[in-house]
């Protein structure tokens, strides 16, 4: 083998060993678990971004306002997750109008799911739990909550736009001056 092959397997080696996590690959439990605190800290910081004014903001008659969002994703979390411990419940968000009980409700269902989500193992992934279509897996009622999280997120994102704020998940990036929630200012459009 000449040196410029050797070498070159050297570096590749290299980058093999540095690249892998340390004490080995993540487990289904720890990335279910991460994946929720993404989703719960996206949710909560849009939450909070949006002043109380834009809480009633609708973009159209046939869509929900940003505060129906927040309240559609408190009580989904509260129902899908008090399914998978067998205490289904409803906060009666969808009732809520002001920024204050919305941010509340969506603060007390992610205490119910921090519960769900903590008590997750690969011992009871597929533990038989009741979901909106029957029973199924825990780890798939855990990931489609995720999934609807990530759903009502997107669209609550928009409605940041919409009202010139930058996204949580865009927020650092270089555009609209990269600051926190501010408007344009500092740069392009992200």
């Amino acid at each position: 083998m000449n040196r410029c092959a050797l070498a070159a397997l050297a570096a590749i080696s290299a980058c093999v060993l540095f690249a892998q996590p340390k004490g080995g690959p993540r487990t289904m439990a720890d990335d279910l678990k991460q994946s929720y605190n993404q989703m719960k800290n996206l949710l909560t910081r849009a939450a909070d971004e949006m002043p109380d004014t834009g809480y009633s903001f609708q973009p159209t008659p046939e869509e929900r306002n940003f505060g129906g969002w927040v309240a559609h994703v408190a009580d989904a979390q509260a129902n899908s997750c008090g399914r998978v411990s067998g205490n289904a419940q409803n906060l009666g968000a969808a009732q809520m109008t002001s920024k204050a009980d919305l941010v509340s409700a969506l603060k007390k269902s992610f205490d119910v799911c921090d519960a769900v989500y903590e008590g997750a193992t690969e011992a009871n992934a597929n533990d038989p739990v009741q979901s909106f279509g029957g029973t199924v897996p825990r780890i798939s009622a855990l990931y489609g909550n995720i999934a609807h999280d990530q759903e009502c997120y997107g669209s609550m994102a928009v409605y940041l736009r919409l009202q010139k704020l930058v996204p949580p998940s865009s927020q650092g990036r270089g555009g609209f001056g990269g600051g926190k929630g501010k408007g344009p200012g500092g740069g392009g459009k992200q």
